[in-house]
């Protein structure tokens, strides 16, 4: 016995308007792919591998020797808040470029053009999924589709509209929890680069403050004293230098994060309205004993 996803994909298009995987620029790259706009691992690595090799080959051309020597010369530290840096910033341009496919499904239109009157009912469920996979090539890989997909799949063993929007809330619960998750690893890079800069300044002062106790045990005359302790000094303040590259990155990172999650979570809300719109004021189940 054929089940209703069955019946509608026999009368599918061969080209969707909507394609996770030819649109996804993880799927693009031919790269693992994320679920929905969870970006993968390999990808966003790669790219901040790129951009630091590239940072670190353009910045000798940088007029001001204090600011390439805040980068090279201070030790593993600056290399790995840049390399964290870029990989932070490439998560998002990924993510921001998932949310933009994903938001593609908002575009769907379920209801028949020729029936501006058009009701859900267990007899007409299978018209709309219909609709919905010929505009989307999987509806599994879109948030908004496959929420629509699971409340209509068993539309004929729900006994009422409050059932249908439960199920909509819960899933709605669901791919929110999902998405928060999605940031786990930048929450994480977030407060990782400023503690480096923090470890990079402890391990300059360290370095500052063992040259001074050379110093003073090893100065015979105020003059010598006096150019020795500046040497010192200097140190002292190319010690904090890491601390202010980590604390710069870090906010461009969570800055870029707050914009990019505001768009998702615009992104979700929207979801939420469509179903209300399009699935749950169109429903009617009054023969559904």
């Amino acid at each position: 016995m054929k089940t209703i996803s069955d019946m509608v994909k026999e009368s599918l298009p061969a080209e969707p308007r909507i394609s996770f995987r030819k649109q996804d620029i993880e799927k693009k790259l031919a790269f693992p792919a994320g679920r929905f706009t969870s970006p993968g691992f390999l990808l966003a690595l790669l790219m901040g591998l790129i951009l630091t090799v590239g940072f670190y080959l353009l910045i000798p051309f940088v007029p001001q020797d204090n600011i390439i020597a805040m980068f090279t010369m201070r030790g593993a530290i600056p290399y790995l808040i840049v390399f964290l840096g870029f990989w932070s910033i490439c998560i998002i341009f990924i993510k921001y470029c998932k949310i933009k496919v994903q938001e593609e499904s908002l575009t769907i239109d379920i209801m028949p053009a020729d029936d501006p009157g058009f009701i859900i009912t267990p007899a007409s469920v299978q018209q709309v999924l219909k609709k919905i996979h010929t505009e989307v090539e999987d509806p599994k890989e879109f948030i908004l589709s496959r929420r629509i997909n699971i409340a209509l799949v068993n539309l004929k063993n729900i006994g009422n509209i409050s059932d249908v929007d439960k199920i909509l809330s819960t899933q709605a619960d669901h791919d929110e929890a999902m998405v928060d998750s999605s940031y786990t690893a930048l929450r994480g890079f977030i407060w990782a680069i400023p503690v480096l800069g923090f470890i990079g300044t402890v391990l300059g002062l360290s370095g500052a403050l063992g040259s001074f106790g050379s110093v003073l045990s090893n100065a015979n005359e105020m003059e010598q004293l006096r150019g020795a302790l500046q040497n010192v000094t200097a140190g002292l303040s190319t010690a904090f230098e890491t601390t202010l590259e980590g604390l710069i990155a870090a906010l461009t990172v969570h800055m870029l994060m707050i914009a990019v999650q505001r768009r998702e979570e615009k992104f979700l809300d929207e979801c939420k309205d469509y179903c209300q719109k399009y699935i749950v004021s169109k429903l009617r189940l009054d023969s559904v004993g």
